[in-house]
């Protein structure tokens, strides 16, 4: 059988090859100016379940950033106050040692002390109750305005404790127990500097409560240790997060952008097929009656 060729079928096949032409010029021009290799997932299926993936490890990651500085925060705030706090024990310590010394101490001499003590408290309870963002590092989850009351009572969550996510499977506690820091109560640091300044307003010798502060200033020690050890968790992970975020970049690069050299490169080839394309169909295409009577 024999097919006939006529103008009109040379000029739909030669229409055809020009838009095909046409469509793959669009399709690189479109990545030579977006600079994106998937600008649909249906130009690459698997490239887009990986770009996708690599952009929910990039928001995870991004995530665990963002706790990691509020941990800092929370952190930083916890060791400013126990170092406040070791820095006023220290002091009351050697008022209570020189409030001891009855025999050289006039009743003003200690009523003087007992007034820079009870400045001392007031200024710890302070410290105690200090807070990061309205929210209490001593005071565990609790949304109380302060971690200690008049009477010393902890009115945080001791064991509600604020956990901060550094990573896939790792958190951080970022605040401190008021109650192990401080006492509460009666055997609370407070009470402790309360009683001394009392038995020095009473004329009693102080000696004996020399343990109790020694005993308080040890626990504010050991407890800075330990939010040392925490932040050194976060510096660590911090740099990791860092890491991660620098390779789930490379990652993200490799398969979503485009070798620019390489499109421009394809790009000026397909430029040429179309431009060649054309010429091949301007003398491929006969003359038609309408072009023989004008």
């Amino acid at each position: 059988m024999i097919t006939r060729v006529t103008n009109q079928t040379l000029a739909q096949s030669a229409l055809r090859n020009l838009q095909s032409n046409m469509s793959d010029l669009a399709r690189l021009q479109n990545r030579a100016s977006s600079r994106q290799s998937i600008t649909r997932p249906s130009d690459d299926p698997t490239g887009t379940a990986d770009s996708l993936r690599i952009r929910a490890a990039q928001q995870a990651s991004e995530q665990h950033g963002r706790n990691i500085a509020d941990g800092n925060g929370w952190l930083a705030t916890v060791d400013s106050a126990l170092t406040a706090s070791v820095s006023i024990l220290h002091r009351v310590r050697d008022l209570t040692l020189q409030g001891a010394n009855d025999g050289a101490l006039s009743p003003e001499a200690k009523n003087a002390i007992a007034l820079e003590l009870k400045t001392l408290g007031d200024e710890l309870f302070s410290v105690a109750n200090r807070s990061y963002l309205g929210r209490n590092v001593f005071a565990g989850n609790s949304n109380a305005g302060a971690a200690f009351d008049a009477v010393f009572t902890h009115n945080g969550s001791p064991t509600s404790t604020v956990q901060r996510r550094i990573g896939d499977d790792a958190t951080v506690r970022v605040d401190a127990d008021g109650v192990g820091v401080f006492g509460e109560g009666d055997t609370s640091v407070f009470a402790v500097i309360s009683r001394v300044v009392g038995d020095l307003n009473a004329g009693v010798n102080v000696r004996e409560r020399l343990n109790e502060v020694d005993d308080r200033l040890q626990a504010i020690v050991g407890y800075q240790a330990e939010v040392g050890t925490r932040q050194v968790q976060l510096d660590r992970a911090e740099e990791a997060n860092m890491e991660r975020s620098i390779a789930l970049e490379t990652q993200r690069s490799g398969v979503e952008d485009v070798d620019l050299a390489r499109v421009i490169l394809d790009l000026k080839l397909q430029e040429t097929s179309y431009q060649s394309a054309l010429a091949v169909t301007a003398r491929v295409l006969q003359p038609t009656l309408m072009d023989f009577l004008r």
